[in-house]
């Protein structure tokens, strides 16, 4: 059974009614409790900082040298808030009703209320640590609109706002790492949970200088460790994002939920080599300002600015006049991918679209667009060599964000007592598709506001128990099986790279997994990978060792989670008879290619347990006391 510890009562009180009647611990017992937080981005920086200022010891693990190089810096737009600034009807409610919408119900009202809920105070939070939003003329903070709602509610900081804020979070945290508060591990992987007595109680971490792996007790385990859209190999994540923590908490225990929801952003730069290893993303904020467009012709090679206005198809526009070029994500990458299919694509691959800020320039100024965008419009001229203010910049759909992960109730808690999984890593608020600007948000609500204020709940019971140490023999036995996977890896020595089956592997899942999926290719996808995966561990060759930095084992072993990672996300998708959001069965859409949902039989979350190489589902109803689903339309 799934309890998801849904607080009785209206909505809007069971945030402030669960606050009310949980547990407490006296400052003084806190120093005796331990938290282990691995990641250190938004979510893993804010919850550690907080945690520690609470008095509890922490230790916070990250793979990079250095915390400010988490991926939240790429989410660049802005974070949401309801704080209404423009008067232009926007409200809590609003928010929460946008946001469910937008994941076309397929997310539970009180995780989604709850966010909408705090927003407003994150906002003050962030500005009390010298975040330096972008201002009105007044001093007022200003606004700008993000795909998917009506109003202006992203607060932003030019087009760099997640750098921004993971500098705020950054300091809070190495501010409590000064005062000895915070244990900091930089350069180290989580390489398996420790689980004793059906509790997490450590981890088995590798040190990625040394090769040396090491272990570490703790009462709790937090993991924010963002996602694993680098199962399509290219994507618009950093090459070192994976999906390893969460996966090896998942074959400990934990239920992996709806991991077929992942979102394809509709502004990246498109792919223009085979060996190309990642794709680069411009901020979804373009889209505020930028028109979107084909030409009318197909292949037609002309420069962009050589076609006339009339022979361009502002297809967004058109085909959604109520939204335009703000509709979701899932919505606007589809149609890119229409139009591109049809034969109207753009530039050398014939892979792109235009984002075209002519209107804008003459209109607002130029000015004015740097002052929105100016570092963005920089990085595609460093990147592409053309200056975007004179000619159309050429974008595509890209692999980006997961809205599924680790299943969690409405304490951030796993199935496995005393694991807590937040942001990206986790399931709980975006459902079938995030809307812009609210990765920022979550996770930075998950790690100030939400886990500082569930964890008591268990930790309090934790006093009585015994603490756990390295010597269980249950740390000596996941050490051992981390130890048997690398030495199996180094021992291979077969003729393939990692890269060759990382790969094989993304062609498969872009193919069948990505903006589009149908019964008969997501079969042929769960075949092919179980034989990529054969091959894998037959023919790949590991170069280097263990006791030393290794860069090709450290690829080896994630992508050894992506290739079962990449089974359960086309399991889920077979199994899910029905199209919501970023998952679009071809068999299950309206007339005009819309997605059509089955809310009487698949109204519920799908929440996967790890059977020995199989995986088992479990269902988690949703219930909708306050909104009813309706037909998601942007038209």
């Amino acid at each position: 059974m799934l309890n998801s510890k849904i607080p009785e009562g209206p909505l809007e009180n069971k945030w402030s009614s669960y606050q009310t009647k949980s547990q407490l611990i006296n400052p003084a017992n806190k120093k005796k409790l331990n938290v282990i937080v691995v990641g250190s981005g938004l979510a893993g920086a804010g919850a550690a900082a907080t945690l520690a200022e609470l008095g509890y010891d922490v230790t916070c693990f990250c793979y990079q040298d250095s915390a400010r190089r988490a991926h939240s810096v790429a989410a660049q737009g802005g974070i949401n808030a309801a704080k209404n600034y423009q008067h232009d009807g926007d409200s809590v409610w609003r928010m929460f009703h946008d946001t469910l919408k937008g994941g076309d119900f397929r997310s539970r009202e009180a995780n989604v209320y709850r966010l909408a809920e705090l927003s407003a105070p994150l906002i003050d939070h962030y500005v009390q640590q010298g975040v330096p939003f972008a201002r009105e003329y007044g001093g007022v903070l200003a606004n700008r609109s993000f795909g998917g709602v009506q109003v202006q509610r992203t607060f932003y900081a030019r087009g760099q706002t997640g750098q921004q804020l993971l500098l705020a979070a950054y300091s809070q945290l190495y501010k409590m790492k000064r005062a000895q508060k915070v244990a900091m591990f930089p350069r180290h992987e989580m390489l398996d949970l420790v689980v004793i007595d059906g509790k997490a109680k450590g981890i088995i971490a590798r040190d990625l200088i040394t090769g040396q792996l090491k272990r570490f007790a703790a009462d709790s385990v937090v993991l924010a460790t963002g996602g694993y859209s680098r199962v399509f190999r290219l994507s618009t994540l950093a090459i070192g994002c994976n999906g390893s923590a969460i996966w090896k908490a998942h074959k400990r225990g934990a239920y992996f939920a709806a991991p077929s929801f992942t979102q394809v952003h509709p502004t990246a730069l498109p792919q223009t080599s085979e060996a190309q290893s990642k794709l680069t993303l411009m901020s979804e904020s373009l889209r505020n300002d930028g028109r979107i467009w084909v030409p009318k012709k197909k292949d037609d090679d002309r420069r962009a600015n050589a076609i006339p206005e009339e022979e361009r198809d502002y297809y967004l526009e058109r085909r959604y006049p109520s939204f335009g070029n703000l509709a979701p994500r899932d919505i606007a990458s589809r149609a890119a991918k229409e139009r591109i299919d049809a034969g109207y694509g753009v530039g050398p691959f014939k892979n792109a679209v235009y984002l075209d800020f002519k209107h804008a320039v003459e209109r607002f100024g130029i000015q004015t667009i740097q002052d929105r965008y100016g570092n963005l419009f920089k990085m595609y001229k460093k990147i592409t060599g053309v200056d975007a203010y004179q000619e159309p910049m050429q974008i595509s759909p890209a692999a980006h964000f997961s809205m599924g992960g680790l299943w969690v109730d409405y304490e951030l808690m796993t199935t496995i007592p005393g694991l807590y999984a937040i942001g990206e890593c986790n399931f709980s608020d975006h459902g079938a598709n995030r809307l812009g600007a609210n990765s920022l948000l979550q996770a930075s609500i998950d790690g100030y506001f939400v886990l500082p204020n569930t964890i008591n709940n268990y930790l309090a019971d934790e006093l009585k128990e015994d603490h756990p140490t390295t010597d269980h023999p249950e740390f000596d036995k996941a050490q051992k099986e981390v130890e048997q996977q690398i030495t199996k890896l180094l021992t291979v020595r077969g003729d393939k790279t990692v890269d060759h089956f990382h790969r094989e592997l993304g062609k498969v899942m872009w193919q069948e997994c990505a903006m589009s999926r149908n019964k008969e290719g997501l079969g042929n996808a769960i075949s092919k990978i179980k034989e990529i995966r054969d091959a894998f561990w037959n023919e790949v060759n590991v170069t280097g060792g263990q006791q030393e930095m290794n860069t090709e084992l450290e690829k080896a072993l994630r992508l050894a989670d992506f290739l079962e990672l990449g089974l359960l996300m086309c399991t889920d998708a077979f199994q899910r008879e029905e199209s919501c959001g970023a998952h679009f069965r071809e068999e299950y859409q309206t007339d005009e290619g819309e997605a059509m949902r089955n809310d009487k039989t698949h109204a519920y979350v799908s929440a996967w347990a790890y059977d020995n190489g199989n995986f088992q589902l479990h269902k988690e109803p949703l219930v909708f006391e306050n909104v009813q689903p309706t037909v998601r339309s942007y038209k």
